[in-house]
């Protein structure tokens, strides 16, 4: 009995290093989207090739994905994790000291390899702990806080500015900080040598319909965050008022993600993930009409919750699914259909604001996520 505590207490340290790991990371991915692309926007850039620097971070995901099981098969991920802290600072500090935007292309496809890494392994330290009944109610703790490291990201933008080196240094000194508690995670994933890791890119075949969610998830967050402050300037909105309205949508999340948890913890989860996605579509359409009137928020919340929703029952039913070197592999394939989606995303919105005008951009969203939802349909009819 008390061996099943020890097990216990030791899977809680485990999920709360976890947690606090990935969100003082999360203030710094935050703080980053909207950071590069104001001073792009400062310097005169258009919204496509904003778009087009947004989208060399997902690519650097994109390529990391496959390399990741062998990595924390070989090293294991805590030590995977903590070298990957210590880079993303000294990254981020090079984009303060090299103005050259085609040096940046390269700087942030680096950014995006190393986020795609942390995320994945740490990502996979929460789902393997987050068993039992309470699975869809912890993912979603996880989620909101998540979200409210990317919301307090943004937020802190009006407080630093974008000209200066104040952001970099904050950004730099929350990744050093990121190591503390990966110190306390009890995972011992390093493979003796005797065992292979799971195929990568066999794991795309065997959950199409849970890398498509993550996909169209992460097309609509990298979107948001590259492009949501440049949407919301076209729409006459101050620089202040547009962080804010960032920040609002990514903190949806927090008020309506647990009781989605709740909810796919008492209902199908793949239900679930359908609800979100056509709500998101749906507040994602009316969007434009509501911009600068008091229902402009309420649909930001809307968006923000139900579109993290997905990705939420998408990690609930990966951890249901799939145990040890698989869910590895599968949350290094989650992290690399989220940078295959956040490529998209940022170039998708921006040539659409470019060819639509600016309502361009949250229709685009909106048709992704009528489609992904039409998709889930006809593939649960098929089975």
């Amino acid at each position: 009995m008390s061996r099943i505590a020890g097990l216990d207490r030791s899977r809680w340290r485990t999920l709360i290093a976890a947690i606090a790991c990935v969100t003082v990371f999360d203030i710094t991915l935050g703080l980053s989207f909207p950071l590069f692309s104001l001073i792009l926007e400062d310097r005169g850039y258009s919204a496509t090739m904003i778009g087009i620097q947004a989208s060399f971070g997902p690519l650097g995901v994109l390529a990391a994905g496959p390399v990741i099981p062998h990595l924390t098969a070989r090293f294991g991920s805590k030590r995977v994790a903590q070298a990957c802290c210590v880079l993303v600072a000294l990254v981020l500090m090079s984009f303060k000291l090299v103005e050259s935007m085609w040096i940046w292309l390269p700087l942030r496809f680096v950014l995006g390899a190393l986020a795609c890494t942390l995320f994945a392994v740490s990502e996979s330290w929460v789902v393997r702990t987050a068993e039992g009944p309470y699975r869809g109610r912890i993912t979603a703790i996880y989620a909101s806080i998540l979200s409210g490291g990317f919301a307090l990201g943004p937020a802190m933008l009006p407080f630093t500015g974008f000209r200066g080196w104040l952001p970099f240094l904050i950004g730099a000194g929350i990744m050093f900080l990121a190591i503390i508690p990966i110190t306390f995670v009890e995972i011992d994933d390093q493979s003796d040598g005797t065992e292979k890791p799971a195929s990568f890119f066999g794991f795309f075949a065997r959950a199409p319909i849970l890398l498509l969610a993550v996909g169209a998830f992460a097309l609509l967050d990298a979107a948001v965050l590259a492009l949501f402050p440049l949407y919301g300037l076209r729409h006459g909105l101050s620089v202040n008022l547009s962080t804010f309205a960032l920040t609002v949508l990514i903190a949806g999340n927090l008020i309506l993600q647990f009781p989605i948890g709740w909810i796919g913890d008492h209902l199908p989860k793949r239900k679930v993930m359908l609800a979100c996605a056509f709500i998101t579509a749906l507040a994602a359409l009316f969007l434009p009409k509501a911009m600068g009137t008091v229902l402009m928020w309420p649909l930001l919340v809307l968006i923000g919750a139900c579109g993290f929703g997905i990705y939420t029952m998408a990690i609930a039913i990966l951890g249901e699914r799939y145990k040890g070197p698989e869910l590895v592999a599968g949350a290094a394939a989650f992290a690399s259909m989220w940078g295959l989606g956040g490529m998209v995303g940022p170039s998708l919105g921006g040539w659409s604001m470019e060819l639509f005008g600016a309502d361009g951009f949250p229709l685009a969203m909106s048709f992704v996520f009528f489609a992904f939802s039409g998709l889930i349909i006809l593939r649960d009819r098929k089975r």
